[in-house]
């Protein structure tokens, strides 16, 4: 019906299409009553290593988990510096802080979101020690550009897949590669509104070095395999069964959702491309994009979003404020104006309705009220 809201994203249809094996798992971690790690984890991680094709996966409490514990791996010392984005989420550099490296913020490519090896040499000093490319709504980085920087300046990469579960790109050599399988040490997070989206908190490390891998295992259990011995100080961080439980249910499933999303962010395309004033996504050459977010840009972001609020239509803005201007990272001395393109991107970003149970008739709804708003 026309006064229908359009949320910005809907779990319940995706529930309700797979209630019956979803429950079937919830049902048998309660029947066995291991509750914390164990037989769901094991299988999750498994599966997920198969999936992505990485030697090693740790199941981790959260994405946030996912980032900052590779981070404590690899041993920082004072001064280390590891460079991110400044226009993501805050959990990439809060990451970087709080396992003691100091954050050196970098532009992104204004097509794409995302770091280049151009945008990261920008940021590098003779401190840096990592870097954490973020393949930011779905869309991965350019991966192989940004491995040759590395490993040219012996900087260690972390990849930040956390919206970015089941997309891939293609390498240099022409062969496929799938996000969080290209870096030594990888994060991924299970938040309920992401793709591969739990029923609570989670995420995963996925690594191809496999001493970070081990390193990552004992520091989610207080930095020990055995239990009251510690090899290092770490803390909990275990995922839980259920979340394991209703991953392996969905994983599944994961890349049909994910061809619903580019259908969606297809149509988009088609139905806005006469209005001039919004720019649709850039998808780089040899990418496959997951659409964890469908994000326009457009000068009238806030008035486009109060006329579709005003019509029940949904919508996001990720993010408003740049990592160097959020108060918490003052005393770094990054002031405004030094990364002009993530500054004018969190003027500029709008996320559409794009889960793949949106349907064409809510798409429509979506796509008209922005022409009608631009007059187009």
């Amino acid at each position: 019906m026309a006064d229908t809201p359009v949320p910005l994203l809907d779990l319940t249809a995706q529930y309700r299409a797979h209630r019956q094996e979803l429950d079937e798992a919830v049902a048998r971690v309660v029947e066995s009553q291991y509750f914390v790690l164990g037989p769901e984890v094991e299988g999750l991680e498994q599966e997920m290593a198969r999936y992505l094709d990485v030697p090693h996966a740790v199941g981790v409490a959260s994405g946030t988990d996912a980032l900052l514990l590779p981070l404590l791996a690899l041993d920082p010392r004072p001064g280390d510096e590891v460079i991110v984005p400044a226009f993501t989420f805050f959990a990439t550099a809060g990451a970087v802080w709080n396992a003691g490296f100091r954050p050196v913020f970098c532009d992104v490519d204004p097509h794409t979101f995302n770091v280049t090896a151009e945008t990261l040499e920008a940021a590098r000093t003779p401190r840096t020690r990592a870097a954490i490319p973020v393949h930011l709504f779905g869309q991965m980085a350019p991966m192989g550009e940004i491995t040759a920087w590395a490993e040219s300046h012996g900087i260690t990469l972390v990849e930040d897949a956390a919206q970015a579960v089941g997309a891939r790109q293609r390498a240099p050599d022409g062969t496929p590669v799938m996000a969080g399988a290209v870096a030594p040490v990888s994060a991924f997070s299970f938040f309920p509104t992401k793709n591969l989206g739990a029923f609570g908190d989670g995420g995963m490390v996925t690594a191809r070095d496999g001493e970070l891998a081990e390193r990552v295992a004992k520091l989610r259990v207080h930095g020990g395999r055995q239990m009251y011995h510690h090899d290092m100080v770490g803390t909990n961080s275990r995922l839980d069964a259920l979340q394991a439980a209703v991953l392996r249910v969905k994983l599944r499933y994961l890349d049909g959702w994910a061809d619903g999303r580019r259908a969606n962010a297809c149509a988009y395309e088609g139905r806005l491309a006469e209005v001039a004033e919004v720019l649709t996504p850039v998808v780089a050459e040899g990418n496959y994009h997951v659409y964890n977010q469908y994000t326009i840009r457009t000068r009238r972001r806030d008035e486009l979003r109060a006329h579709l609020a005003d019509r029940g239509i949904g919508s996001g803005v990720y993010y408003p404020v740049p990592l160097h201007l959020q108060a918490c990272f003052a005393e770094l001395g990054v002031g405004e104006g030094r990364l002009p393109v993530s500054e004018q991107l969190c003027r500029e970003v709008l996320s559409l309705p794009i889960f793949p149970e949106l349907g064409e008739d809510r798409l429509a709804r979506v796509a008209d009220a922005i022409r009608g708003f631009f007059g187009t």
